[in-house]
């Protein structure tokens, strides 16, 4: 009887042939990619789809056709009529169980590699972000220039546990479908639903117990004139905390006081007509909005929401500015120069017009602001052209880092709940509107929350007494104006 080595009953036919051939291709690029795979990294995340992806897959269904077309080989053989051996007979057999289970051995320290290096190359921020580039674009920006920028995106939108991944895993399959049919809203509508409580995310890093008393807030706004004239604002911010007087300051009454459930009405939380607080005595009291104009049909529809860090800090790794918000800040830290005339004023104009897309909108900022200075002040131009370019730098990135036609993200888009500034935020329930049966009302007075030292002065005493000077250089004249 000719003998025949195990690898060849293994391919006795055309589907079990496909699977070896498969199987041992993978494997082959498997060893090649070795050093990647150790290092858990791939040049692009379209490479880590090949490598840890595609990869597995091949190598797993061609494990899986060697046996299907051993079982209907032998089924055809069998209805044919053929009552001969189907497996080799002595030595032969003990070869075949051998091999079969060395490769077992191996196949499934493999496998193992495939499925562990799968999951870990899914999990990076990498894939979240990238690979549907035009869809998670702008969420990947934002948290890329967050102070959550080394968080991984799965410790908070996944949470712990092996149900919550399977969970994740599925709205993912779901979403990767409304990719590929291009069904997915624009903009995405932020998850407020489906995030987990900062029980789970954020309380794993951030402590609700932790006394942190007052924070000193600076902030510096600068005019739309050509000195950009500066005007400072400082506050001592009461972040309180537990402390032996019991909760105080705004961490003290949302945290640490008692409890505090809303109503609200809109799918964005901005709308809040009703709110409960339940003292540590057990009292019950019921804010209604009096401004809120709906019924209690409507009001029985909305959210019903224990209070929750995320309900004040809302975007802590996905932060979208507003363009006088952003330029200030750059203005601040000396990114854009306060010295060129106009510049905030240009600034926001060319941040704030229309554009088709992305690579239009960074074209035509550089190109307005280059002409404004060229044409308006050719001598500061010619003088500090470092200046000027740095500053176009910088407005171009503001721009890339909060504007996505594709995705129909614009200024104002997602809004930020932390402060009152640019959005309600707090005022969503401190409006002086929100008043109780018996005449109390969620109080607006400023004091509650901040105690203002200063208040959009030039030069604020309090930061000489401290030894700061937030106060810019001037802006440079030119002689042909």
């Amino acid at each position: 009887m000719l003998k025949r080595s195990p690898l060849a009953y293994l391919a006795s036919n055309l589907i079990s042939l496909i699977g070896v051939v498969l199987v041992t291709t993978a494997s082959i690029l498997w060893l090649l990619t070795l050093p990647t795979y150790w290092r858990g990294e791939a040049g692009t995340p379209y490479i880590g789809i090949v490598l840890f992806l595609l990869l597995p897959g091949v190598f797993l269904t061609g494990l899986l056709l060697i046996p299907l077309g051993i079982a209907l080989n032998t089924w055809k053989r069998r209805k044919s009529g053929d009552q001969g051996p189907f497996l080799p007979q002595g030595g032969e057999l003990r070869k075949l169980a051998i091999f079969v289970g060395l490769t077992t051995m191996v196949n499934l320290l493999m496998g193992s590699q495939f499925s562990y290096r799968a999951v870990t190359y899914m999990d990076r921020d990498a894939f979240c972000g990238r690979t549907c580039h035009t869809v998670m674009q702008p969420e990947y920006t934002a948290h890329s220039n967050s102070p959550h920028a080394n968080v991984a995106c799965t410790d908070c939108h996944i949470g712990p546990g092996a149900t919550s991944f399977v969970k994740a895993k599925l709205t993912g399959t779901h979403q990767l479908f409304g990719v590929m049919f291009q069904t997915y809203p624009r903009p995405i509508p932020a998850p407020v639903e489906t995030l987990h409580s900062a029980h789970v995310t954020c309380e794993q890093c951030h402590s609700p117990n932790r006394f942190t008393g007052e924070k000193l807030f600076i902030h510096t706004d600068f005019a739309s004139d050509e000195q950009n004239g500066a005007a400072t604002t400082v506050a001592l911010l009461k972040v309180g905390g537990p402390s032996y007087k019991g909760g105080v300051g705004i961490h003290g009454a949302h945290v640490n006081g008692g409890a505090m459930q809303f109503i609200t009405t809109d799918q964005r939380r901005q709308v809040i007509p009703q709110v409960t607080y339940t003292d540590a005595s057990g009292k019950v009291i019921v804010f209604n909005s009096t401004d809120a104009k709906i019924s209690p049909e409507e009001l029985a529809r909305g959210e019903h929401r224990d209070m929750d860090c995320m309900d004040c800090h809302n975007r802590p790794a996905h932060t979208f500015q507003v363009p006088e918000r952003a330029l200030d800040l750059a203005m601040s830290r000396g990114r854009i120069s306060p010295k060129l005339p106009f510049i905030r004023k240009q600034a926001i104009e060319a941040l704030r017009r229309n554009y088709q897309d992305r690579e239009t909108g960074t074209r035509e900022i550089a190109a307005s602001i280059d002409k404004f200075y060229r044409t308006s002040y050719p001598r500061i131009y010619a003088a500090d052209p470092a200046s000027i370019k740095t500053t176009i730098s910088t407005v171009q990135t503001l721009y890339q880092q909060n504007i996505f036609p594709e995705m129909k993200i614009t200024w104002g888009t997602y809004p930020n709940n932390l402060g009152h500034t640019d959005y309600p935020g707090c005022f969503r329930c401190h409006d002086g509107n929100h008043t109780s049966a018996d005449g109390r009302t969620i109080s607006n007075d400023c004091a509650t929350c901040h105690d203002l030292l200063a208040v959009s002065e030039k030069d604020p005493k309090i930061l000489t007494d401290l030894g700061l000077n937030p106060t810019p250089p001037a802006p440079a004249k030119d002689a042909t104006k």
